[in-house]
C-alpha cells in the first residue's frame, strides 16, 4: 500500500495581518497540507488537479496492461497450439532492447514486468 508523504518545503514564510486573519492563500484548517502537503491553497489546488491527470494516465496504464498481457498470452496459446515453441527469446530480447533504449535500466525492469504478465514466470 502507497502512502503519500507529507514534508516540510521550507518555503516562503507567510504572515498574518495586523487584523489576526489568516493569510491569502494559506488553508487555515491545514486540511490542503494533509492531503497535498502544502497548506497554500493555490498550489494545493494545482496539486489536486496533476492528481487527477495522474489517476486518468493510471487508469489508462491498467486498461492498457491488461490488454497487453491478454494478447502476449493469446500469441502464446496460437504458437503452441499450432506446434510452436512457448517462447520466442529473439521477441523477448527486442522487446527487452527497445524498453532499455527509452526508458534505461528501469525501462528493462518494466519489460521483464511486461513479459512475465504475458506469459507468465519462466
Amino acid at each position: 500500500m502507497m502512502t503519500d508523504v507529507v514534508e516540510s518545503s521550507g518555503g516562503p514564510a507567510r504572515h498574518a495581518d495586523p487584523a489576526g486573519a489568516e493569510p491569502t492563500g494559506v488553508d487555515p484548517t491545514g486540511a490542503a497540507a494533509a492531503r497535498t502537503g502544502t497548506g497554500d491553497t493555490v498550489a494545493a489546488e494545482r496539486i489536486v488537479a496533476i492528481r487527477e491527470r495522474i489517476d486518468e494516465i493510471d487508469r489508462t496504464l491498467i486498461a492498457l496492461w491488461q490488454e497487453r498481457a491478454a494478447l502476449s498470452h493469446e500469441v502464446g496459446v496460437t504458437r503452441m497450439a499450432s506446434g510452436g515453441t512457448r517462447l520466442v527469446l529473439s521477441r523477448e530480447r527486442e522487446i527487452l532492447e527497445r524498453f532499455r533504449s527509452e526508458l534505461g535500466a528501469d525501462g528493462t525492469q518494466l519489460a521483464l514486468l511486461l513479459l512475465r504478465a504475458g506469459r507468465g514466470p519462466l
